[in-house]
């Protein structure tokens, strides 16, 4: 068949009868919008819930009742369905933004001074980062007791974190920006105000991400950081000292002292035993003056004699030396 030189209409009519397609005579608008009708109202009929979603279900914006996960049916056009992820961990960050998380992460280049600038208890001004992660553990009080829930958890997460830094000390913030004390008290602060206002919200964690000074100040917070670090390597250097010296000296001083000890004992027992001694010869003389005498006598020049060396005895009557004792033969 040759369509190139055929009109349109003649195509088009020879495919209908190839085919053998028949046009009705007549075509019922209505029972095609009724069969619209009918699908579109079943669509709006039944819902699917997802496994960690709670469905709310308002009629004429009053809510009636919720939907756990599966299949479910409402009253078409009459009742509204709004669905809360109540498992999911959601996150909300102050002083800074992740534009991409993974192996490297990406953060925004933008400033956020307006929510990360404090004022600290010593009235100096810090830069602070924090982060939040929650959950809506109650979808029915998430959705109608409180209007905009983004902004209200964002107000909240700062008028705390405010409230916490005015309480602390520039140098304490510093030095205790990691201590999980200031996260567990921004936490309770934050769930305190927002199961005040019945929020249907719980605060898993609030995390200190970034303490430092303000732009202004921040080669002088590193001068001071550095001259810190020296001062701790110079503290820790001279306890290094002391424990090497001070057990020394205690060494010494415990050597001396035992020797003093020692020296003690030895001169009392001596003293005692001398003691001892004269009590001993007292009696043998109150018993035998003559004899006694004798024998002190005799066994004191015998010590005597011990200790000379050569002895010559000079008679002055005689003319020459006469050695009369031949005292260093032991013969």
């Amino acid at each position: 068949m040759d369509f190139e030189r055929k009109d349109p209409d003649e195509i088009f009519q020879s495919l209908k009868d190839k085919f053998h397609i028949r046009q009705p005579k007549s075509f019922n608008l209505a029972v095609f919008l009724i069969i619209l009708f009918f699908l579109f109202t079943a669509r709006n009929l039944v819902y699917t819930i997802q496994p960690y979603e709670i469905g709310v279900i308002q009629r004429f914006g009053k809510y009636v009742r919720k939907s756990g996960p599966g299949l479910h049916f409402k009253l078409p056009w009459i009742e509204k369905l709004n669905t809360v992820n109540v498992e999911g961990k959601f996150r909300e960050e102050f002083g800074y933004r992740t534009l991409s998380a993974g192996v490297k992460t990406q953060y925004s280049s933008k400033s956020y001074d307006d929510e990360a600038l404090m004022l600290t208890a010593d009235l100096n001004v810090i830069d602070i980062a924090w982060s939040i992660q929650y959950r809506k553990i109650d979808p029915v009080k998430y959705l109608f007791n409180i209007r905009d829930q983004r902004k209200t958890i964002r107000d909240t997460s700062e008028s705390v974190m405010r409230d916490v830094v005015g309480d602390y000390s520039f140098e304490e913030l510093i030095t205790e920006r990691s201590n999980l004390q200031l996260n567990e008290l921004a936490k309770e602060k934050m769930q305190e105000i927002l199961d005040y206002y019945q929020s249907g919200i719980q605060v898993i964690v609030v995390e200190f991400q970034d303490v430092m000074p303000p732009d202004p100040v921040q080669p002088a917070f590193e001068m001071e950081n550095k001259a810190e670090q020296e001062k701790q390597t110079m503290i820790n250097q001279a306890k290094q000292v002391y424990n090497q010296k001070i057990p020394e000296a205690k060494g010494n001083a415990l050597k001396i002292i035992q020797e003093a000890e020692g020296y003690a004992k030895e001169a009392v027992n001596k003293a005692q035993g001398d003691a001892s001694r004269f009590e001993q010869i007292l009696s043998a003389y109150q018993q035998a003056k003559d004899v006694t005498e004798k024998r002190i006598y005799l066994e004191n020049l015998q010590s005597v004699f011990e200790n000379t060396g050569k002895i010559i005895i000079v008679d002055p009557q005689v003319k020459g030396i006469l050695p009369l004792l031949n005292l260093d033969n032991n013969e």
